[in-house]
């Protein structure tokens, strides 16, 4: 947690920058004045019912501009806070497997011939391999079940018809940046940065199913997202008059 919160903090005052200088700031002001004189009409003149409708259209249309106005800086800010976010899950958002508990590990196919040899595991002495490959031929997948036996910082060797693949495993407790699925494309990449692509081929990606992580705090325990959105919200609350940015 005490990692998060300035990272929580910096995002929110990069996230209320960029807004302020990608966002038509003079456009959303007026905006906000009408939205508000709208609504002071519909108080000041409650027993005319015409000026009423007309204070309501005039209201429509001023918050239609609004969340026009809002769109775009929105789009240009969430674009990278993406793959900022990838890398959070990585590192918060999941914890290595638990010593005595099983994981499930797939690996995701284009094609599945059901008569070609199914790919091998071989996992570190730490893991154990508890279940031959099972081939589930609807989804184009192979699984295996796999259990932690202790700590390990290892890696998982596949073996194909197109050589030897390697994933990495984590196991035991604390943090790490991990990496829940190793993929080939590179959209893909962007979700799930943690490890390098897959080469070309049959593969598309090999997924270990890692548990969920949350973080306490003052009694609270939330994912790490609900406490990033509230400090970055917070920073950039605080620091908006000295940006001078409006929203």
């Amino acid at each position: 947690m005490l990692t998060l919160i300035p990272i929580s903090i910096v995002l929110g005052v990069a996230m209320l920058w960029l807004f302020g200088r990608t966002s038509n700031q003079r456009a959303i002001q007026t905006a906000k004045r009408r939205l508000q004189a709208c609504l002071y009409e519909m108080r000041l003149f409650a027993d005319e019912p015409s000026l009423v409708w007309k204070a309501q259209i005039g209201l429509l249309t001023a918050n239609a501009s609004y969340l026009g106005l809002m769109l775009v800086p929105a789009a240009i800010v969430t674009i990278p806070m993406i793959a900022v976010f990838a890398h959070l899950e990585a590192f918060y958002g999941m914890a290595p497997l638990t010593p005595g508990r099983d994981a499930l590990v797939t690996m995701q196919l284009s094609k599945l011939d059901p008569t070609a040899a199914l790919p091998t595991l071989t996992a570190p002495p730490q893991i154990a391999v508890e279940t031959p490959p099972v081939r589930v031929l609807s989804d184009r997948q192979v699984w295996w079940r796999i259990r932690a036996n202790s700590p390990v910082s290892g890696t998982l060797h596949f073996g194909t018809l197109e050589g030897v693949i390697d994933k990495k495993v984590e196991a035991g407790s604390g943090m790490h940046y991990l990496s829940d699925r190793r993929v080939r494309g590179l959209l893909d990449l962007v979700l799930h940065p943690a490890e390098s692509r897959l080469p070309a081929g049959n593969i598309e990606w090999i997924e270990i199913r890692y548990p969920s992580a949350t973080i306490s705090w003052l009694g609270l325990e939330w994912h790490w997202l609900i406490w990033l959105l509230l400090f970055s919200m917070l920073s950039a609350l605080c620091f908006r008059r000295y940006l001078r940015v409006t929203f």
